[in-house]
């Protein structure tokens, strides 16, 4: 099988994807956290991911994409499978103990672990100086945007959700560079994708039955709608986007786009439960536009 043509900067496809994953994502903490009261948490990610897995197999059927030819990518499938899979437990019970917004800043740590750790293994991917300020921006913005979730943490907050979102910021990271340093890098998009959901399909059913978690048939229209979107929606059609773009481009350029998501989960809260945007939501907005730049910038051409 010919590996997929890979691209060595970001074109607009690629950044007009990314920006739609984001926003879906910045809405996404906020929608798993409102369902919590109805769902149990693991329970609630056990229910996205068989729906992922159905949609998905339904997808390469009509597209005609292999998933189960032997092409040597199946240890390291299994492998991104079980940091996906726990990353999600990590994100999902991490919402039970402190806020969305906590988790998030937490969660989005992902692109450090790209940047320090996928260079051991693709050298191309190494970040120059120029690029490492960049991310160090992007990455300020976020803190700074959120500041009051730590120096004022409100009510159901705590440290041991702080600590379950940075682990999965960690699971989150190291997925991603499983994906882009092993074998997975030359299978499809679709074919990595299916060994995390379908890895997950399993394992999260298995881990809420072993918590205790209370399995309920009867959702309310909001929880219904809250399941299908985190679905059809993010864990089908945003992560096949992002395994796709994973695959094809830069992971450490990617990743590094991962900062707008904290910024739209606020811009979102503004819309929907009508917090007020602040000049500090502004200037971040405009630091985090300028940390994605900075990573993206390419080399200048020798001269002479």
């Amino acid at each position: 099988m010919n590996p997929p043509a890979r691209k060595d900067h970001l074109d607009g496809r690629a950044v007009a994807l990314l920006l739609a994953c984001c926003l879906f994502w910045g809405v996404q903490q906020v929608l798993v956290k409102a369902t919590l009261p109805e769902l149990p948490p693991v329970f609630q990610a056990g229910v996205r991911f068989a729906g992922a897995v159905a949609l998905l197999w339904l997808w390469c059927r009509w597209r005609g994409v292999a998933l189960f030819e032997r092409d040597g990518s199946l240890s390291s499938g299994l492998l991104a499978g079980a940091l996906f899979a726990t990353e999600f437990a990590a994100i999902y019970l991490g919402l039970q103990r402190t806020t969305a917004s906590r988790l998030t800043v937490f969660l989005y740590t992902s692109p450090f672990w790209v940047a320090l750790l996928l260079p051991l293994f693709v050298p191309v991917e190494r970040l120059r100086s120029v690029q490492w300020g960049g991310l160090a921006c992007a990455f300020a913005a976020v803190v700074f945007t959120l500041r009051e979730g730590f120096t004022h943490p409100g009510a159901g907050a705590s440290w041991q959700g702080d600590l379950l979102g940075l682990v999965a910021g960690l699971l989150w990271g190291l997925t991603t560079v499983v994906i882009r340093a092993t074998a997975l890098a030359r299978v499809s998009a679709e074919k990595a994708l299916f060994y995390s959901v379908a890895v997950s399909a399993v394992a999260l059913p298995l881990l809420s039955l072993a918590l205790g978690e209370r399995w309920d048939g009867h959702w309310s229209a909001f929880a219904a709608t809250s399941v299908a979107l985190q679905t059809v929606v993010g864990a089908f059609a945003s992560y096949l986007a992002w395994t796709w773009l994973v695959v094809r481009y830069p992971a450490t350029k990617v990743a590094a786009f991962v900062f707008l998501t904290p910024i739209f989960a606020l811009a979102a809260g503004a819309l929907w439960l009508k917090e007020p945007v602040t000049p500090g939501l502004v200037a971040a907005l405009a630091l985090v536009a300028a940390g994605i730049v900075l990573v993206n910038r390419r080399p200048a051409a020798p001269k002479g």
